[in-house]
This record gives C-alpha cells, sequence and structure tokens, in this order.
C-alpha cells in the first residue's frame, strides 16, 4: 500500500499546475473585463464570446476582436506539524503570460463568435523541497523492509530508517481550447447561440525522491518523467433574454471526455537491496550466525515481494498508459441591470459537476458535491472616456480529506477584483485589471501529521478591444 500511494502520488503532481478563476478542472477568466468586474455572464461586449454566447445578438454590429493577456501568481504551501515541530513545504505555481482572443462578426439578427485561449488549468509548480507525503512513504517503505528482514534474522539485524532526502517535485498542465460559436436573435427580446469547443491537453510531471543513511549511502531512488496529451470536445449552448435595463441569461456546457496518453520518457522506483538486504545477511554468514542456504532463501524471499510490488504499482504510469481528466458540465446563470446609462451591476451563479466528471483515480468520488460559485460585479461609466469596475467571487468546491493530496489540493476561497477601462477610441478600448484571491487553510491528520494546506493568487491583466 505504502509503495502505491507514493506513486499514485508523484502522478497526481500535474493537476496542481493550476492558476485560475472557476472550477477543479475549468478556468472561467479569459478576458479582462472578467478580472476586473467577475460577474460577465449578462455581458453583451466581445467578451460575450465566451461568458454569454447569446448575448451578441445586441453586440456591436459588424467585426470586433479582443487580445488579452494576464500573468498569474500563486504560492501552494503544506505545514507539517508533528510532535517535533513544524516545517513548511513551499510550492510556488507560476506561468508566464497567458493569452486569449476573442472575435465576432453580427450583422441583423445574428452573430458569429469565436475564443482561443487556455481552457482549463494552466501554470507550473514545483515543490524544490519535495512535500512531507513523499519523504514519509519512502520512510515507510525502507522502514517496513528492514523490520521484515530483522523479523527473518531474530533481530540480527537493524531497523534501517533514513535520515536523508534528496526531493523535487514539478509539473505542468494546460488545456487549450478554441470556440466557436452561432447565435441568432429568435424575436426582439430573445437569442439562442450553439457551439462547440475543441480542447488539447497538454502536460508533464517530473520528480524524484532519494533516501539515504549517513553511514550506508543511498538506500531508495524513486523518480518519473512522463508527458501526457490528449484531446477533448465540448459542446455548449446558452439562451438570453434582454429587454429594456434587464438582461437574464443561461449557459451550459456539456461534460468534455479528456483521455490522455502516457508518453513515459522514464519511470523508476527502485530499493538498493544490496545495502538494505545483500550486505546484512552476508555478514552474518561470514559470522556464522546463519547458513548461506539460510541468507539465500531470506533474501530472495524479501527481493522478490519487493521487486513484484513495485512493478505492478508502475504498471499504470507506463509509455501508452491512459488517464483520465475529464472537464465537468457546466451551468451558468446570470442576470445583469442597467440602473442608468453609466451604471450597470450583474449577478451570477455557477454550478461545475465535478462528481460525475472522471478524474485520476477516481478522485471526483471524494467529492461531497460539485463546485458551486457566486459572483457579483458592478461597472460604472465616469465619462465617455473611462470606466472602473469591481466584483467579487466566492468559490465552494466540496472538498474532504480523501480528496486532498500533497500533490494535489484545492482550497475554498473568495476572489476580489477590479480594474478599469479607456475608450481610446470609438473603436478602440484599452482594459486593465487585478484580481486576488483569498483562500481558506484546509486541516488534514494524517499518519505522520497534521498538513495544513493553504495558496495565495495574484493575477494583473492588460487588454485590448477593437470594433470595426
Amino acid at each position: 500500500m505504502t509503495r502505491k500511494l507514493f506513486i499514485s502520488a508523484l502522478l497526481a503532481l500535474a493537476t496542481t499546475a493550476t492558476v485560475h478563476a472557476g472550477g477543479l478542472m475549468t478556468n472561467t477568466n479569459y478576458h479582462i473585463a472578467f478580472d476586473r468586474m467577475f460577474a460577465r455572464g449578462a455581458s453583451t461586449e466581445i467578451d460575450a464570446a465566451y461568458s454569454n454566447p447569446a448575448g451578441l445578438a445586441w453586440g456591436h454590429e459588424g467585426f470586433q476582436f479582443s487580445l488579452n493577456f494576464q500573468k498569474p501568481w500563486q504560492y501552494r504551501n503544506i505545514e507539517l506539524t508533528t510532535p517535533a515541530g513544524s516545517h513548511t513545504y513551499e510550492g510556488k505555481a507560476s506561468a508566464p503570460v497567458v493569452p486569449a482572443l476573442f472575435a465576432s462578426y453580427k450583422k441583423d439578427r445574428w452573430a458569429l463568435s469565436t475564443m482561443i485561449g487556455i481552457v482549463g488549468s494552466g501554470g507550473f509548480v514545483e515543490y524544490k523541497e519535495g512535500v512531507p507525503m513523499f519523504n514519509a512513504l519512502l520512510g515507510g517503505t525502507i522502514t517496513t523492509l528492514t523490520q521484515g528482514l530483522s523479523e527473518a534474522t531474530q533481530g540480527a539485524t537493524p531497523v534501517v530508517t533514513p535520515d536523508q532526502y534528496d526531493a523535487e517535485m514539478k509539473g505542468k498542465q494546460y488545456i487549450y481550447g478554441g470556440q466557436l460559436n452561432f447565435t441568432c436573435k429568435i424575436v426582439d427580446c430573445l437569442s439562442a447561440a450553439v457551439g462547440i469547443r475543441a480542447n488539447y491537453y497538454d502536460g508533464y510531471y517530473r520528480g524524484h525522491v532519494m533516501a539515504a543513511k549517513s553511514n550506508m549511502g543511498e538506500l531508495a531512488n524513486l523518480s518519473l518523467d512522463v508527458d501526457q496529451k490528449g484531446w477533448g470536445f465540448t459542446p455548449l449552448v446558452s439562451v438570453a433574454y434582454h429587454k429594456g435595463p434587464l438582461t437574464l441569461t443561461a449557459r451550459y456546457e456539456f461534460r468534455t471526455k479528456i483521455e490522455t496518453t502516457n508518453e513515459t520518457n522514464s519511470l523508476n522506483a527502485n530499493l538498493n537491496t544490496d545495502k538494505l538486504v545483500t550486505e546484512p545477511l552476508t555478514q552474518l554468514v561470514v559470522a556464522g550466525a546463519i547458513t548461506p542456504a539460510k541468507a539465500q532463501a531470506i533474501g530472495q524471499g524479501i527481493q522478490q515481494k519487493m521487486s513484484g510490488g513495485f512493478s505492478s504499482y508502475t504498471v499504470p504510469y507506463e509509455d501508452g498508459a491512459k488517464t483520465r481528466y475529464d472537464m465537468p458540465a457546466m451551468l451558468s446563470i446570470a442576470a445583469g441591470y442597467e440602473f442608468n446609462k453609466n451604471l450597470r451591476a450583474a449577478l451570477e451563479y455557477h454550478f461545475f459537476d465535478d462528481k460525475n466528471a472522471q478524474m485520476a483515480n477516481d478522485r471526483q468520488n471524494e467529492l461531497t458535491h460539485g463546485t458551486h460559485e457566486i459572483l457579483a460585479g458592478v461597472e460604472w461609466d465616469i465619462n465617455d472616456k473611462f470606466t472602473v469596475s469591481c466584483g467579487g467571487q466566492r468559490t465552494d468546491y466540496g472538498l474532504s480529506d480523501g480528496y486532498q493530496q500533497n500533490t494535489s489540493f484545492a482550497c475554498d476561497s473568495y476572489s476580489v477584483g477590479c480594474g478599469g477601462a479607456w475608450n481610446v477610441s470609438d473603436k478602440m478600448r484599452l482594459n486593465v485589471s487585478y484580481f486576488c484571491t483569498l483562500y481558506s487553510n484546509y486541516d488534514k491528520q494524517t499518519s505522520y501529521g497534521l498538513e495544513t494546506y493553504s495558496r495565495t493568487n495574484h493575477v494583473i491583466g492588460v487588454g485590448l478591444d477593437y470594433k470595426f
């Protein structure tokens, strides 16, 4: 069981590389207008190509496009508390500048639109000291092995525990998406849209953990270097009601099945059985404590058990093995209201059906419910040139101890954002934004101590909208 947990945890590293707003596997922040207001589900502007495709029926007549860039920073720390004290394992998650492109064309009662961006996850994470789970699991394997040897030799060999670890874990996960929508105004106050999004999963995880004893050298070395690729397609539908100052919308994304295939560069789970088993037995034979025949029987039994166990657990992660990283079905319901020509507000609700989206090792079964989000925002035109806005979001993932892992954990959160827009001309608008996410710590009691998971997140963004 210890070996299985180690390899499974190492592979789960891919799901940590997420820097986004939205569900466990889904991003919602593509356009800078979202970052500075959040509730954009009732938008009729260019960002509606993602957040409200049906709303483009009341958008700009003709062509428009938008190019957006965001820079996120995130830290994911694990504090391990034991009777001997506490230690914080720092994980830094980052991403390069993240782009997103929007475009639409409207003529009379119909519109065609597209959005291209990183639709799921997006970024890197690295733990330069590894994580506490790995040290405990590897140490436990070595202790169990030498405990068995000690019992077989009636206490003639000592139980070995590592006193040194060299560990590093890092991973990357991107889901690139390209979305195409067709919008039709059914009657003057009602529209509908259908769309399809192609999603490409690109990820990797690299890691190693080495355990050693100062007077024995290296005892074990476990390492992994795997790339994963996969495709999935998302059907989308949306409807919008717009009359006077009121806009009501609903959007539904169907579940996206993404099955990735391993491209395994290296996969090792090696114990130094010479130092841990062969050398102690040889010393006992030389000393006359046991016979060569008994030493051979003990050594073969232990090595066969350990070798067979490791190989059976690494089979799912060999080259060509497949893993599921589904994007869940999502429902968005929004209401927007214009109090006057300068002041607008919106309220929105998201539900991500995570429990019915298959994850690696069926982790979705550990969630208590799907993700619930509530978003609210307000926008004010100071004058014809400048607009300011702010908003907030509450996210509840339905977490449990069984879902949380050192290498893949989430924390419920509140997010707040603000920013503004400058109408450079009648055709061009510049958007800027900043938002941060305030996470609730999550405590999990393990066999080796109390783990406290914590996260921080900051994003700045700039974008340009242009109308033809």
